[in-house]
């Protein structure tokens, strides 16, 4: 069994690590999140002082005629925690979901920004 994946005591479901992305740019941090078959609705993002926490369901329904020969695609809970810089503006953070993709933006504070300093002469 992938180590991503274990057992949901509550739900049943099985429950994954999804695969993550992180690129950093001088203006912030993207982190793209694979959570196929999650929507909007069954999705969950949690922000505490220093923890991002990152939560969803698949969704996948089959008809009720149909009879499973073979199944690797069905339903997972995704889950996932991040640990935030104190260089991330927590107020600025937004999320799309978009093709089973979450994507994160994670702006750096203005403090953090790189700038240039004046020279000044005397």
């Amino acid at each position: 069994m992938n180590q991503n994946v274990m057992q949901s005591e509550a739900k049943g479901l099985p429950r994954m690590k999804p695969a993550t992305d992180i690129l950093e740019t001088p203006e912030g941090f993207s982190i793209y999140v694979d959570m196929p078959g999650v929507r909007k609705e069954d999705l969950v993002i949690d922000l505490t002082e220093d923890e991002l926490r990152i939560g969803g369901k698949s969704a996948y329904q089959s008809a009720t005629n149909e009879n499973r020969v073979h199944v690797e695609f069905g339903n997972v809970e995704y889950t996932r925690v991040f640990t935030l810089s104190h260089i991330v503006d927590r107020e600025k953070i937004k999320a799309t979901l978009k093709n089973g993709v979450l994507e994160l933006l994670l702006p750096k504070a203005e403090k953090a920004l790189p700038r240039k300093i004046q020279v000044e002469l005397e």
